[in-house]
């Protein structure tokens, strides 16, 4: 029954989370109008701090500011109790605040008005209130009358002076000085302490004085109080000297002493400080010699970034302290006599800190919501809620409110639920206090932004249109156009919920009234944004370069393009400076024309056409050339040349760091100079070497060169036009500058250690013209940071010191000086570097995994102290590797792998991905510095989950009979997993037709597969896979080859020989060109379709007859002429295409720059207008498949990132459909065809000889040996006949052996014809030539070989 009645309350818990949902809180736009309806409980927004110091002699203001709707109302508690302001005349309260003030011009005293104040804000909907605020007055008491004994001590003793500073608020800083204002020189020996104290180590003769005094300032009044000095009295021993002047002791025989403690006193002590606030321990120790102090911490080190060392290494100050900084710490004094130790125990406490803050909730009616306040501090702090400034348990209850330990849970809140709820969390060590309200408020949906906008946007650019709304519960927005049809989302549109609607491409059919309606269950508002889709602004004829001879006209043309409903303005600037047109410079609507041209006419001239939403310019540059020769027989100006060396270089003006130059330059060669170089040469540090040293305008020929001191110049200057560089002139005389120190300050100072007790200070070497003079080196200076002592330093010429025996990644302070024999440079400015590192002594602990899948796991570990890194932290480094494979007898190759992870989080974790499922895997984890690694932690190891299998090794068809194709593969070389098998999907794939797909699957040890084929023409597309438990793996594809007349276009070269001449610029005559013979060549082509067949190539002309300036012909030439005109700006031409029955070959050009964009194909089915996109990222030619055969396309090509930028519509038509040859020898119906024809042949001879036997006339002569006539006569119809009186008798000669072959007869059709190459004619006759033969054995005999052919069998049966 428990048991029962526990799993229904662990149901009806799942069904509560289930069913639980929260709203996101809604933002209020800070709208003036909306904030100005909206009604909202109070917010504090500035108070006094907790712990409030005054200065007695001002008045007092206690801070309190707040916000709200309504105004908020202001009270105010002291001490608890509420404070009535108007019965107290010397506080008042500020109009619309908070705020008080305390005045005191008529009397009173501040410390009357000390104690604990709080601040309540208050409207209809809330109450908030302020910290508790600690009113104190500032008090800076005088030292106490007394009078103080001259202090009398023997020398080498201890001593500690008091100060015993009164006690102030806040407290005073102390500091010891004598009675000339002169501080109390303080080192090892003499220091003091935190408590304000004046210790000595050990006393000697030099300290004695009468004026030592302890001063203290108080820092809120600006005072300092002065204690009475103290008067030292040493006693020596007089009798016992010597004459050794750096005897500090004057020779004099002092007793030494072992260590002992001045401060703190005894073995041990304990110190408790607060977490983020400052840890300062102190240790001083008497002894003569004066003992050392090192600091070192139990169990670890010290925090190396946190810790410094002050007070001559007495101190340490440790900042901003955390939980990790408590422990055991001990100080130790040491002298060569002995050492002594001081453990300090230290406790790190914690006042409450924010982990998570509660904030501001705004929800609609029948939200939910929740607050939550989490807190953390040692001890931990207990946290109690309040709503409206009242413990929650004894405030109202309200039924959509339930309290959840740190949360309080808003469920279906209702109006009037409002309320400024308060988050206190406490311990012994402070307080913290937060106000969050909670506020419910309905609201119609208000449109924000401006009414009916009107947007204009250039056609095909990507646009936004923005409706800001606001109301309570949030609206639903949704968008229309021309107020019709449902919402706008999808397509080209997309609705965010911020009210913005994007058109991924704006068209003119895009232009309209879009309406946009938000609507809850308030109401509903709406706002109308009006589109216009305008042209673009273009320059269809941009500027050309021109180069022409001073007087002549120039003329840019700018012809420009743009949308006659947007004003326009052309403008021309020349060298981005604007031209002021006048009685010489012409502008009209297409072209700027300068006539009478000279120098200052050369630059460069922009054209700019520029509307309201854009702009576009096109630039040329004019140069101006010289006049043309004098000869007649000139007709052209020379072209431009370069200009001669500069002549006669003198040096005058001579002073310490410059000198000047003066030169003539030369002669120009038609092309101004624009500018002089000037080079110099030394022979110091390298002679022979020319070296730029500075660049001057064209129109200079006297320049001051600035110059470095110790260097001998020697000066040469180049002269620059726009064609180039002139020979460099002859040298100048030599001139040597004086001495200087160095005024450079040595780059790249940095300190690091190479080894664990050392530091390298390394910089780079002054350049040769930074030396300045002879004898450079250099002064470092480095000590240990925050040490206060004296300044290390050593004179080097190399540019390395290294500094030996340093402790182990300590701070040092470096900076450096270049000298010479003419004094000290410029100091550097203090560079921070570090000893060397050693290696960690701690290693990663806790190293575990959790959530294990198939590739990737959770890495968790705890991270290591600090201070055992012993340098700078540079990553935890994970090793693993796979050990083993759960697939049975799977090899592999082991590899050890590495993985560093940078974190400084207190629970560090990191995900471990490219895993191999199904395997086992070792793992351990080190922590390095820069140098070292730490050792490793514990070795883990764990196992992936099994996943879907890798691609068969192989995947390929071995062979393809006539019927049938044999497939062939292996097993994945990773089956992540246990194989259970392999699925095969196949389709019939003919150009664009795909039949239904089929799926075989095959047990794990079969690897190959034959299919039967319906008929030879068929192709399939193959897809293959392995299987595990967890599904399919990695898919290979492949494809039914090719037949034996089928190839595969891998050659496209001879798109690039062909080229487009752009139209002309201005009217041609009519030119007739001959039809060109084009050639294909091969080359490579990037291709997106699987293979080409027989190819054809198209060339598309235009032509027509009549105008006197024809329209653009695109013309194709073999011959790339490398002097064609291209346009200027962004084209694309000469779309070219190749095409066949599913697939074509495109080519076109353009005048991009490579690989800057990315080009789309858009096809247009002729027959119903259906648009296909073809994205390239490749150069042309492209090849693209899936085509209809025998369809008509309209092709354009078009820039991704310029939609405006297109290409002319081409028109083209793929081919019929193309069906495989197949051998027709072995198909049935040619076989029957033949045997028919055969037959018919064979009836044909039979009815002929049968006719020949029974006496009918035949073309040859029956018997051979017979004489012809003296003339062959002709028949009348046209036929030749050789009479003789035999010709109606039966051949002679032919008889039938046993066997049934027939023997040939002498007058054999073989004797008479030419080779035997009679033939038959349609009707069965012979035809051919025949003769008689004349040898003359013919007559000898009728002997013949036996005839085998079955003409002369079917000869004899007749």
């Amino acid at each position: 029954m428990m048991m029962q009645g526990r799993q229904l309350a662990m149901a009806l818990t799942l069904l509560h989370l289930l069913l639980w949902h929260e709203s996101l809180t809604i933002e209020v736009p800070q709208d003036p109008k909306i904030l100005a309806d909206l009604r909202q409980p109070p917010t504090i927004t500035k108070e006094s701090v907790k712990d409030y110091i005054v200065d007695p002699r001002d008045n007092i203001i206690i801070e309190c500011e707040a916000k709200g709707n309504p105004v908020p109302m202001f009270t105010w508690r002291r001490n608890g109790k509420f404070f009535n302001i108007g019965k107290d005349p010397r506080v008042t309260m500020r109009k619309r605040s908070g705020t008080l003030e305390i005045g005191f011009r008529n009397g009173g005293r501040p410390e009357d008005y000390e104690g604990e104040y709080q601040c309540f804000a208050g409207n209809d909907h809330g109450l908030a209130m302020s910290n508790k605020i600690l009113l104190r007055v500032s008090k800076a008491p005088l030292w106490p009358k007394e009078v103080l004994e001259p202090v009398v001590v023997t020398e080498g003793s201890s001593l500690v002076l008091p100060c015993n500073p009164p006690p102030g608020l806040p407290p005073p800083f102390t500091f010891w000085m004598s009675s000339w204002m002169i501080p109390i020189r303080q080192d090892k020996r003499v220091s003091k302490g935190l408590n304000g104290d004046l210790y000595f180590s050990n006393v000697m003769a030099q300290d004695a004085q009468n004026d030592y005094s302890c001063n203290a300032r108080f820092l809120f009044t600006h005072t300092i109080q002065q204690k009475n000095p103290f008067t030292l009295q040493v006693l020596t021993n007089n009798n016992d000297t010597s004459d050794n002047d750096s005897d500090p002791y004057g020779g004099r025989k002092i007793a030494e002493s072992t260590p002992t403690f001045l401060s703190p006193l005894g073995s041990e002590s304990a110190k408790m400080v607060l977490r983020d606030e400052q840890l300062l321990l102190e240790c001083i120790a008497a002894g003569l010699p004066t003992p050392e102090v090192k600091w070192f911490k139990k169990g670890g080190d010290l925090p190396g970034r946190k810790v410094k060392f002050e007070n001559y290494n007495k101190t340490i100050k440790i900042s901003n302290v955390s939980e990790e900084d408590a422990g055991e710490y001990v100080c130790m004094a040491n002298n060569h006599l002995g050492s002594i130790r001081h453990s300090i125990f230290v406790q790190i406490k914690a006042a409450p800190y924010w982990l998570d803050k509660p904030t501001n909730l705004v929800l609609a009616p029948e939200e939910n919501g929740r607050l939550v306040c989490r807190a953390n501090g040692n001890p931990k702090p207990s946290i109690q809620w309040l709503v409206n400034s009242l413990p929650i348990n004894s405030s109202l209850p309200d039924p959509s409110r339930q309290m959840m330990g740190d949360t309080i849970i808003f469920r279906s809140v209702q109006m009037g639920s409002s309320a400024v709820y308060q988050c206190n969390a406490s311990n012994q060590h402070g307080y913290l206090l937060a106000n969050a309200f909670v506020s419910v408020i309905d609201m119609r949906p208000r449109m924000l932004g401006p009414k009916n906008q009107l947007i204009k946007v250039i056609e095909n650019n990507r646009t936004f249109l923005d409706c800001p709304f606001f109301g309570s519960p949030f609206p639903e927005l949704r968008w229309f156009r021309n107020g019709q049809g449902s919402g706008l989302d999808g397509g080209h549109y997309r609705a965010y919920i911020n009210g913005t609607l994007e058109i991924k491409r704006a068209r003119a059919e895009d232009q309209g009234t879009y309406t946009c309606v938000a609507s809850s269950i308030l109401g509903m508002a709406e706002n109308q944004v009006r589109l216009e889709v305008k042209e673009p602004s273009r320059i269809v004829r941009a500027p050309e370069h021109h180069s022409a001879i001073r007087g002549s006209t120039v003329r840019f043309d700018c012809k420009v393009k743009f949308d006659h409903s947007l004003p326009v303005t052309v403008t021309w600037t020349k060298d981005d400076n604007p031209i002021h047109l006048g009685w010489r410079l012409r502008k009209d609507e297409e072209s700027l024309t300068i006539p009478n041209i000279n120098e200052g006419d050369e630059g460069i001239y922009t054209c700019t056409v520029k509307t309201e939403i854009d702009q576009d310019s096109a630039s040329a540059r004019l140069t101006v050339l010289e006049e043309a020769s004098l000869n007649s027989s000139v007709s052209s100006a020379l072209p431009p040349g370069r200009p001669d060396p500069p002549m006669d270089l003198e040096l005058s003006d001579p002073a310490a760091r410059s000198v000047c130059l003066t030169w003539i330059p030369g002669d120009d060669h038609r092309s101004p100079v624009k500018e002089f170089l000037v080079q110099f040469e030394e022979d110091r540090w390298e002679p022979g070497r020319w070296q730029d040293l500075a660049t001057y305008p064209g129109d200079l020929n006297s320049v001051i060169l600035q110059l470095a001191p110790f260097v001998n110049y020697q000066f040469r200057v180049i002269a620059i036009n726009a064609v180039g560089h002139s020979e460099a002139s002859h040298p100048s005389p030599k001139y040597h500058t004086s001495s200087a120190a160095p005024d450079v300050i040595p780059r790249g100072l940095r300190g690091w250690g190479s080894e664990k007790n050392n530091m390298e200070i390394t910089w780079e070497p002054l350049l040769d013209l930074e030396k300045n003079g002879p004898n450079l080196h250099y002064c470092v200076w480095w000590r240990q940071k925050d040490s206060d002592g004296e300044w290390n330093n050593v004179t080097i010429i190399g540019t390395k010191h290294v500094v030996q025996n340093t402790e182990t990644y300590v701070p040092y302070e470096i900076k450096i000086q270049a000298r010479n024999d003419l004094g000290a440079g410029p100091q550097s400015n203090v560079v921070i570097g570090y000893s060397g590192e050693d290696k960690p002594t701690s290693a990663p602990t806790e190293l575990r995994v959790s959530k294990v899948d198939t590739t990737k796991a959770n890495i968790q570990w705890k991270p290591v102290n600090q201070i055992s890194l012993r340098g700078e932290f540079k990553e935890y480094r994970l090793y693993y590797w796979r050990k083993s494979s759960h697939v049975p007898g799977l090899v592999f190759r082991k590899e050890n792998k590495t993985k560093g992870f940078y974190t400084t989080v207190a629970e560090p974790s990191t995900i471990l991905s490219e895993l191999v499922p199904f395997s086992q895997y070792k793992m351990f984890m080190v922590v390095a510095n820069n140098r070292y690694e730490g050792p490793p932690s514990k070795t883990v190891e764990f196992s992936t989950k099994e996943g879907v299998p890798d691609a068969p090794s192989f995947f390929r068809i071995k062979r393809r009979g006539l019927d049938s194709i044999h497939l062939e593969w292996d097993k994945p070389l990773e089956p992540n997993g246990l194989l259970i098998g392999y699925k095969l999907k196949y389709q019939i794939a003919n150009g664009s037709r795909q039949g239904q797909p089929r799926v075989e699957t095959f047990l794990p040890n079969v690897t190959d597969f034959t299919l039967r084929l319906p008929d030879r023409s068929t192709r399939y597309n193959f897809y293959l896979s392995a299987l595990t438990q967890m599904g399919a793996g990695e898919v290979v594809a492949e494809e039914s080859p090719f037949f034996a007349n089928e190839v595969e276009l891998t050659d496209l070269s001879w798109a690039s020989d062909f080229t487009v001449t752009p139209p002309p610029l201005a009217p041609l005559p009519p030119i007739t060109a001959a039809p060109t013979a084009i050639n294909t060549s091969t080359s490579t082509t990037t291709t997106i379709t699987m293979s080409v067949k027989t190819t054809t190539s198209t060339t598309i002309e235009t032509t027509e007859a009549g105008p006197a300036t024809p329209p653009p012909v695109l013309v194709i030439n073999k011959n790339i002429d490398k002097n064609v005109l291209v346009v200027p700006g962004e084209e694309i031409w000469n779309v070219t295409v190749e095409h066949n029955s599913n697939y074509i070959n495109v080519g076109w050009r353009h005048s991009f720059l490579p690989n800057s964009s990315e080009f789309v194909l858009e096809f247009t089915l002729d027959s119903n207008n259906t648009l296909k996109t073809v994205p390239v990222t490749q150069q042309p030619p492209i090849s693209v498949k899936d085509l209809i055969p025998g369809a008509k396309y309209h092709l354009r090509v078009y820039s991704h990132e310029h939609g405006n930028v297109t290409s002319k519509s081409v028109i083209f038509e793929t081919k019929a459909a193309y069906i495989d040859q197949v051998d027709i020898a072995t198909q049935g119906w040619f076989i029957g065809l033949m045997c028919a024809i055969a037959l018919i042949i064979l009836i044909l001879l039979i009815v002929c000889f049968i006719k020949r036997s029974r006496g009918g006339k035949y073309p040859v002569r029956d018997k051979k040996d017979l004489p012809l006539d003296a003339v062959d006569h002709k028949d009348p119809n046209g036929s030749f006949d050789y009479h003789s009186d035999e010709d109606n008798k039966p051949l002679q000669g032919s008889q039938t052996s046993l066997e049934g072959n027939v023997k040939e007869s002498d007058d054999s059709l073989v004797d008479y014809g030419e080779g035997g190459d009679g033939q038959f004619n349609e009707d069965g006759s012979f035809i051919g030539q025949y003769t008689v033969k004349k040898d003359k054995d013919e007559t000898e005999g009728n002997e013949s070989s036996e005839a085998t052919s079955p003409v002369n069998a079917i000869y004899s049966l007749a």
